[in-house]
């Protein structure tokens, strides 16, 4: 049985690694792993935490590249490896460009499609961009829909999918298996000295393309109020490498002593990062997630979520990307016990960490049928 696994950016790895894992477990299964390229460096250093190895490569990434010219190189790349590595099933994952191009390329080749981490929705196909709409795009061609959470089960059959629609728990919990390590040195040193100085850790990562300009400068600004509000906490903020982030975070960041800005971190690194934070501030996808896990709340600067469960739970809280409204919600949160302990102790609503192995559960089930 020929299981390929096809992704190509950071967060996509680490929520397939997991899985890649789980399937070379298994002696019936032939598991192929296809990288786009859509990140580079920062992909690779998910893959060498995971000793995960790549029999494909498309090296898409090329200097000011757009989102047509990311499908359409992955959709002509796709075809040769499709036709050489002829696999029975190709799981995508999530929300990229990586996951629509790859799923229409298995399409127009006549090979079933698996959706790892199906079914979120915001309702607004503009935000995130371009994710919401490529995810929604991916249920259509899909065969194999895996669903993290029951909520997003009911989004697909909301849109009429209801056959293949399996509720697995999130990947990204199995992965700190892996990651999250007792003791662990990081590669700044900076970073280790903070760990042991026992200051309380404020992670925060803002980066998606509808935060860009006048968004990404309010979060900025709340985030040097704060850091000047609370000179005992240390703010630390990996910033992404695209030029237009770093141009704003930098010039209003850079000089206050209690934050950190660092290069982006590798999974290792951010995922032991995270188990030490006493509060995680992002409008990533992903953090959403991972936090809850370590009983950390998270606020969300953004203006919705895909991620509606987790605001239910009470694990996370959408803020907006408002200075003012940043500011409160951050405020309320340090300054008041009560409310931090009611956010730390709900209770995740992603998974007991074993995602993967019911993924490949019902894989082996339905491809044996």
């Amino acid at each position: 049985m020929r299981i390929m696994s096809v992704f190509g950016t950071r967060p996509e790895a680490i929520k397939m690694c997991p899985l890649v894992l789980e399937l070379q477990k298994h002696a019936e299964i032939d598991s192929i792993v296809c990288l786009t390229g859509q990140h580079k460096e920062m992909l690779q250093q998910v893959m060498d935490a995971f000793h995960v190895k790549a029999d494909y490569n498309l090296n898409i990434m090329r200097p000011k590249q757009t989102l047509s010219t990311i499908i359409s190189d992955i959709l002509l790349g796709m075809d040769s490896v499709l036709e050489e590595a002829k696999p029975d099933i190709v799981l995508v994952h999530g929300d990229t460009s990586t996951s629509f191009a790859a799923a229409l390329a298995a399409f127009n080749h006549h090979i079933p499609v698996g959706h790892v981490e199906a079914g979120l929705r915001t309702f607004n196909k503009l935000s995130p961009f371009p994710e919401e709409l490529n995810r929604t795009l991916t249920a259509r061609i899909a065969d194999y829909h895996f669903a993290p959470t029951i909520n997003n089960k009911n989004n697909l059959s909301n849109e009429g999918v209801t056959s293949g629609v399996y509720v697995t728990g999130n990947t990204v919990i199995d992965s700190f298996k892996t990651t999250v390590q007792e003791n662990h040195v990081y590669r700044d040193a900076q970073l280790n000295d903070v760990i042991q100085s026992d200051k309380r850790i404020v992670l925060i990562t803002a980066h998606r393309r509808e935060n860009w300009g006048k968004p990404l400068e309010n979060i900025c600004n709340a985030i040097l109020s704060l850091a000047k509000r609370y000179p005992d906490y240390v703010f630390v903020y990996p910033v992404h490498l695209n030029p237009i982030v770093r141009e704003t975070v930098f010039p209003i960041l850079g000089a206050q002593q209690n934050i950190m800005l660092l290069d982006p971190l590798d999974v290792i690194d951010m995922h032991n990062l995270m188990s030490h934070s006493y509060l995680v501030m992002t409008d990533s996808g992903g953090l959403q997630e991972e936090a809850p896990a370590f009983g950390i709340p998270v606020l969300v600067l953004r203006t919705e979520t895909e991620r509606p469960e987790a605001v239910e739970a009470g694990t996370v809280k959408v803020v907006g990307v408002e200075y003012d409204d940043i500011m409160r919600e951050a405020i309320e949160l340090i300054d008041n016990p009560s409310s931090y302990e009611k956010m730390a102790h709900a209770v995740n609503p992603y998974g007991d960490g074993k995602a993967s192995i019911r993924i490949v559960d019902h894989l082996l089930t339905d491809l044996k049928k």
